[in-house]
C-alpha cells in the first residue's frame, strides 16, 4: 500500500503538464471578464462597499457600510478585496481577486488529493467535475464570500483526509483544524470541516479498511484544537479589544451581533429565505448539472465500496451527508450554502467517470445536456429577439437597456449556435467534449458579451452616472432609502442618512439637510420611498435599475405638511410603485 501511495503521490512529466493544462483553462473561464463590470447585486456591492470604507479609513477590523457599523459577515473577505485593491489600484479587479484565486485554489486541492488518493488521472477528473459544474463557476464569477469559505473547507477537509487516510501525518491534521478556523472567520459554517471527525471515528471503531495505523499521542490530536483556536484568535483577539477599547454601545452591539445573532441565532431562527427540507435535493439536481447526471451513474458503485467498508468513500460522503442535514433543518436556505461539499462529491465520483463513459446511456444524457442548452438559448433568445416574451420586455425596462434589449438577445443567440456546433461536431461518441466546449462557450460569452451589456444597469453606474449628471458639477447629493451599488458608484462624496434606518427618518434628516442649503443640495431616493411628503411632478426620473425606479429632487419638491423633515413615521405613497423584494 505504501509503495502504491509514494507512486501515486509522484506526478510524471506529461501529468504535470495536463494538470497545467488544465488550470490554464480554469483561468481563462473563471478569470475572463475580470475588469469588465462593477460589482453587481446580490452582496457584491456591499462587501466592495465594506472593503472601500476600509482602504479610505484606514481601519481594516471593525467595518462600515456607510457610517454605520456593518456586523453581518466577519471582516475576512472584504480585507482580502482591500488588499487586491492596494495591489492592483482597480476595483473592478480587486473585487472579484478573492474569489478568483479561492476557486483556483480548490481546484487544486481536489485534484491533488484525488492524485495522492488514487492517480493522477482520477484528480484531474474530480476537478474537471468541479469546474464543469454550473454552481461553482457561477459563484467562483461572483465577489461572494462563499469561493472564499469553499476553499478553507477544501483546504481543511484536504489536511484532515492527509492525515486520516493517507497519513498519519501531523502536520497535515494540524493544517486541517488551524483552516477550519479561518473558514469560521470568512463565514462561521467554517466549523463544519470538523464534522469530518465523525465519520472518521465510526471508521475507526468499524475497523473500515484504507485507514492508516495511528501512533500520535494524545498531545499531537490535541494540538488541532490550537490550531482550530488560534486561528479564530487571529481576529477575534484584536477585535474584542478594539470594542473594549472603544467602550461605546454601538462596538458592544456589533459585537453582540456578529458573534452571536449572526451565527448561532441566525441559525436557529433563520428568518431569511425561507424554504422546504428538500431543498438541496433540488439544488444538487439542477444547480449541480453535469455532476448531478455523473451521481445517477456512479450511485451503485458507492454503495458497492460502502459495503466493502472503504474507508476513502465513507469519510467524504459521511461529510457531506452531515453538512446536507445542518443545512436542511432550519427553514432559511441558499443555494450556495452546500456549495462546499462539491468539491468531495466530485473526488468519489471521479474513480468512476472512466467506465461511465463506456456506457451510452451516459454519454447520451450528455449529449442531451448540450441540446438542451442550445434549444434553451436559441430559442429564448429568438422569442425576446422577436418579442413574443412578455417578461423579456419588462425586463428591457426593469433594466434600462438600450436598443430594446437586442445586443442581450444576440448573446443568448451566441450560446444556443456555441452548444448546437458542439453537438454537432463531437456527437454521441464524444459528447463529453461536447458539453465541455459549450459550457466553456457559455461561461465566456457571458464574461465578454453580457458583462459590458448589463453593468451600467446591474451595478448602478449608469444610474449614478446620471444623477452627477443632473446634480452638476456643484450640486451635493443626498441618498435616501439608497442600495450599496449607489453608494459605491456615485461620482462624488455623498450624504447618507443610515441603511437600517427606517426610511421616515432617513426621508426627515434629509430635508432638514438640504433646507440647509437648498439652491445647491439634491436628494437622490427610491420611487417607493417618496412616501406623502414629495411631489413626484416635481421630481426628476433619474432610471431604472436593480428593478427598481430611482429619483432626484430639489426642496420646492417638498409638500408642505414636511417642510423641516416633519415626516410621519407612517407616511406612505399611494401613487408609488412597490420595489421588489429588497433581499437582494
Amino acid at each position: 500500500m505504501n509503495s502504491a501511495l509514494s507512486t501515486a503521490s509522484t506526478a510524471t512529466s506529461r501529468e504535470r503538464r495536463q494538470f497545467w493544462l488544465f488550470l490554464l483553462i480554469a483561468l481563462l473561464v473563471l478569470g475572463a471578464g475580470i475588469g469588465l463590470r462593477d460589482p453587481w447585486p446580490a452582496d457584491e456591492p456591499r462587501f466592495t462597499l465594506v472593503a472601500k470604507g476600509m482602504v479610505e479609513s484606514g481601519e481594516w477590523l471593525i467595518t462600515h457600510r456607510g457610517h454605520e457599523l456593518y456586523s453581518d459577515k466577519p471582516p475576512m473577505f472584504m480585507a482580502m478585496q482591500a488588499a487586491a485593491f492596494e495591489l492592483t489600484g482597480n476595483w473592478r479587479i480587486a473585487f472579484l481577486l478573492p474569489s478568483l484565486l479561492a476557486a483556483l485554489g480548490t481546484l487544486w486541492l481536489i485534484y491533488d488529493f484525488g492524485r495522492r488518493q488514487w492517480n493522477h488521472r482520477v484528480g484531474l477528473w474530480a476537478a474537471l467535475a468541479v469546474l464543469a459544474t454550473v454552481q461553482f463557476t457561477y459563484q467562483s464569477k461572483r465577489a461572494q464570500i462563499d469561493p472564499l469559505v469553499t476553499f478553507f473547507i477544501t483546504l481543511a477537509n484536504y489536511g484532515l483526509l492527509r492525515h486520516f487516510l493517507l497519513g498519519p501525518n501531523w502536520r497535515m491534521y494540524w493544517l486541517g483544524c488551524f483552516a477550519a478556523g479561518l473558514g469560521v472567520i470568512s463565514k462561521g459554517v467554517g466549523v463544519l470541516a470538523l464534522l469530518m471527525f465523525l465519520p472518521f471515528l465510526l471508521a475507526r471503531w468499524r475497523n473500515w479498511n484504507q485507514l492508516p495505523h495511528f501512533s500520535g499521542s494524545a498531545w499531537a490530536w490535541l494540538g488541532g484544537l490550537l490550531a482550530f483556536l488560534a486561528a479564530l484568535a487571529l481576529w477575534i483577539v484584536p477585535m474584542l479589544l478594539t470594542v473594549q477599547a472603544n467602550g461605546s454601545a454601538e462596538y458592544r452591539a456589533y459585537l453582540d451581533d456578529i458573534l452571536f445573532r449572526q451565527t448561532a441565532s441566525r441559525y436557529a431562527e433563520s428568518w431569511d429565505h425561507p424554504q422546504p427540507p428538500w431543498y438541496f435535493l433540488e439544488v444538487m439536481a439542477f444547480g449541480w448539472l453535469p455532476l448531478s447526471i455523473v451521481m445517477v451513474g456512479v450511485l451503485g458503485r458507492w454503495r458497492e465500496r460502502l459495503k466493502a467498508c472503504d474507508a476513502r468513500y465513507l469519510l467524504p460522503l459521511g461529510w457531506v451527508a452531515l453538512v446536507l442535514l445542518f443545512f436542511s433543518i432550519p427553514s432559511g436556505k441558499r443555494d450556495m450554502y452546500i456549495l462546499p461539499a462539491l468539491p468531495w462529491v466530485a473526488l468519489v465520483c471521479a474513480p468512476h467517470v472512466d467506465d461511465l463513459l463506456e456506457k451510452r446511456w451516459f454519454r447520451g444524457a450528455l449529449l442531451a445536456m448540450t441540446v438542451l442548452l442550445a434549444l434553451v438559448f436559441l430559442g429564448a433568445g429568438i422569442a425576446a429577439w422577436n418579442g413574443w416574451i412578455a417578461r423579456a420586455d419588462a425586463f428591457v425596462t426593469e433594466r434600462g437597456l438600450a436598443d430594446g434589449g437586442r445586443a442581450l438577445w444576440a448573446f443568448m443567440i451566441a450560446v444556443g449556435a456555441v452548444a448546437a456546433l458542439a453537438a454537432l461536431v463531437f456527437r454521441l461518441r464524444r459528447s463529453q467534449l461536447g458539453l465541455g466546449v459549450a459550457l466553456a462557450g457559455m461561461w465566456l460569452l457571458w464574461s465578454f458579451l453580457a458583462y459590458p451589456l448589463l453593468n451600467d444597469s446591474a451595478s448602478a453606474s449608469g444610474i449614478m452616472r446620471h444623477a452627477g449628471e443632473i446634480a452638476g458639477v456643484d450640486g451635493e447629493i443626498g441618498m435616501v432609502a439608497w442600495k450599496e451599488q449607489n453608494l459605491l458608484q456615485a461620482d462624488r462624496g455623498v450624504t447618507e442618512f443610515g441603511f437600517r434606518k427606517p426610511r421616515p427618518q432617513q426621508l426627515a434628516e434629509a430635508i432638514r439637510w438640504q433646507e440647509a442649503m437648498p439652491g445647491r443640495r439634491w436628494i437622490f431616493i427610491r420611487g417607493s420611498a417618496l412616501l406623502n411628503c414629495v411631489d413626484r411632478a416635481q421630481a426628476t426620473l433619474v432610471g431604472h435599475a436593480n428593478r427598481r425606479e430611482w429619483l432626484m429632487f430639489r426642496s420646492d419638491a417638498v409638500m408642505p405638511a414636511c417642510k423641516g423633515g416633519k415626516v410621519p413615521e407612517q407616511a406612505t405613497d399611494p401613487g408609488a410603485t412597490e420595489d421588489a423584494d429588497d433581499a437582494e
